[in-house]
């Protein structure tokens, strides 16, 4: 395997002469970005039970995490305002600490079975124990703190992406040959048996540690 930064190929290193290469964006690409939500982005959030948020640190760290839960669980207060619950976890909350140190971050919202996809850019802060956090409780669990991202950036993705994955065509959810939930698990925690990570994620054991 070859060293970072020797494979062949010339290294592309200003916008210029990227734009050289992939030309400027089209007109509708530029305009389609606005400063708030409207009524179809409330839709298409309220339909969403899954969402990626990407942060970075105030050191230059990157962390994007899938954020899953029943569609609709996700507040949107006003045009330029949401709500993120914060859901039991390993406690690392990397994403957290990154907006402690630098506030911007980005959201992808999904919708099964649709194509394209939702963007938010924002700046976020954390808050403790809100009274919104009252309606946003599942199966008994109150979130303690929620991630308020006020809007700088909406837009819609084409449906691009996801159509060349094939991520909602069951035609290509080929079995893949690769180690179980348990096995990945056991690799960084080998004092564990395998016996014991299989049961632990063992679905209808793993359900019951979701909230």
């Amino acid at each position: 395997m070859g060293e970072a930064g020797t494979r062949g190929g010339t290294e592309i290193t200003d916008v210029e002469q990227l734009r050289a290469v992939i030309g400027e964006p089209m007109p509708r690409a530029i305009t389609k970005v606005r400063a708030q939500l409207d009524d179809v982005d409330r839709a298409f959030i309220a339909s969403s039970p899954l969402h990626l948020l990407a942060t970075s640190g105030a050191d230059g760290s990157l962390d994007v995490s899938p954020k899953g839960d029943p569609a609709g669980e996700v507040l949107v207060v006003d045009d330029r305002t949401l709500l993120l619950p914060d859901r039991p976890g390993n406690r690392r909350v990397d994403g957290m600490v990154n907006i402690l140190g630098d506030p911007h971050v980005a959201l992808l919202f999904l919708v099964p079975c649709r194509r394209d996809t939702l963007r938010v850019n924002g700046r976020a802060r954390l808050l403790l124990d809100p009274e919104d956090a009252a309606s946003l409780e599942v199966r008994g669990h109150r979130p303690r703190i929620l991630t308020e991202v006020t809007v700088d950036e909406v837009f819609f993705h084409c449906p691009k992406a996801l159509m060349r994955s094939g991520l909602w065509d069951p035609d290509s959810w080929t079995p893949a040959d690769l180690p179980s939930v348990a096995e990945i698990a056991h690799r960084t925690s080998p004092d564990a048996s395998l016996a014991e990570l299989e049961q632990r994620y063992a679905p209808e054991h793993y359900r019951t540690l979701l909230y």
